[in-house]
């Protein structure tokens, strides 16, 4: 078994909080001010678990290795949704555009769909985040047709549909308010 070195709770602390970020940047909590700051900061780089970086700091692989991680991987497949192109698919739907659930609309709108990590990715949310907003706001609220489908390696597809949702023809002679 392999035993990791000896990491302080403030130390531990940046190192899992930017290692959840998909970036993996550094972000200091506000609880940890002047001199305390300084010195968990320059214990970090001189162990060589963060580098400096332009707006900050981010988490290097032997930071990843301190707290018994490994750097995530970025698919090659995933798209930046932040092009002109993208903020035409938005039409017809009330999102404000340059938004995180926009990002999950325009990525749902392209005729592969997009994959779980990928909307994770896009929004920079956790995976029970990514399936929820699809639930409450993308298909309860904005009422959008998102349909689930499993891809070759098993994984989550997500699509945006134009039909309407299925009702069984059981509920279509009942009024609205008698279904359920």
């Amino acid at each position: 078994m392999e035993t990791l070195p000896k990491v302080s709770p403030a130390q531990c602390l940046l190192l899992r909080t930017a290692a959840r970020r998909p970036d993996g940047r550094v972000i200091q909590p506000d609880t940890l001010r002047g001199g305390a700051r300084v010195k968990v900061l320059t214990s970090l780089l001189q162990r060589g678990w963060i580098e400096p970086a332009d707006d900050g700091h981010l988490l290097t692989d032997a930071g990843y290795a301190a707290i018994g991680q490994e750097r995530p991987v970025r698919p090659d497949d995933v798209q930046s949704v932040d092009t002109i192109g993208d903020l035409q698919l938005l039409e017809g739907i009330l999102v404000r555009s340059g938004t995180k659930l926009a990002a999950m609309v325009v990525a749902l709108r392209r005729p592969q769909g997009a994959t779980t990590l990928q909307l994770m990715l896009a929004t920079g949310w956790q995976p029970h985040t990514v399936r929820g907003a699809i639930s409450g706001m993308l298909r309860k609220k904005l009422g959008l047709n998102v349909v689930l489908a499993h891809n070759d390696s098993g994984e989550r597809v997500y699509r945006w549909s134009d039909r309407s949702p299925r009702v069984s023809s059981f509920w279509r002679h009942l009024p609205i308010h008698r279904r359920f």
